[in-house]
């Protein structure tokens, strides 16, 4: 794929490029993955996506593997030590956040039996197929983002504003952001077409 054809934000970093190739708008379902992006999306407020990207291995090691149940555990002398960590976003908020973050995944998971069942019945279990032509197009977020963000900041989370949670719901294939000139953006179709959560 040529960096023309591709969606231009992710510009010439091969990072960026394999992140946008690879998993930007493909449907997810896996728990795991979503709590990870929950994690990134809120550590990523006020700053450039790449930024978090490069420290994603970073996050990785510092938050038990993105184990919402080992990270609820963690305790102020384990957020004291994720603040000299290099490897990651060191802001108290978003560390704090993060560690409350993973215990209102983990009850919304008791809840809805799989966090995923929560969240897609946000767009109605089917992702939304989007027609952008240019980036212009694209809302920072919509209705749906709006009440996603209510109902967490409901639940106890923070970093999920609606700005926040319509990054989520992109790089999570809840909705198919990838402009229709990219190739990506049929085959997210494809892979919304036979979609089942």
């Amino acid at each position: 794929m040529t960096t023309t054809e591709r969606c231009p934000w992710c510009s010439n970093d091969e990072l960026y490029q394999r992140y946008h190739d690879k998993e930007w708008g493909v449907p997810t379902t896996d728990d795991g993955k979503l709590f990870e992006f929950l994690i990134l999306e809120g550590a990523q407020a006020g700053l450039n996506w790449l930024t978090i990207l490069k420290r994603r291995e970073g996050y990785r090691q510092a938050f038990a593997q993105f184990d919402p149940v080992q990270i609820a555990k963690f305790d102020e002398s384990k957020q004291a030590e994720l603040l000299q960590n290099p490897g990651i976003i060191r802001n108290r908020l978003k560390v704090a956040s993060a560690i409350n973050n993973a215990k209102a995944f983990l009850e919304i998971q008791q809840e809805h039996g799989r966090f995923a069942h929560y969240l897609w019945q946000f767009v109605d279990g089917q992702p939304i197929q989007n027609q952008w032509k240019t980036l212009k197009e694209v809302p920072a977020h919509t209705s749906i983002s709006d009440a996603l963000s209510k109902d967490l900041k409901k639940r106890g989370m923070s970093f999920v504003g609606s700005t926040i949670m319509y990054a989520y719901m992109q790089a999570m294939g809840l909705v198919n952001d990838h402009l229709v000139s990219c190739p990506q953006h049929d085959t997210c179709r494809k892979l919304g077409d036979s979609f089942k959560l």
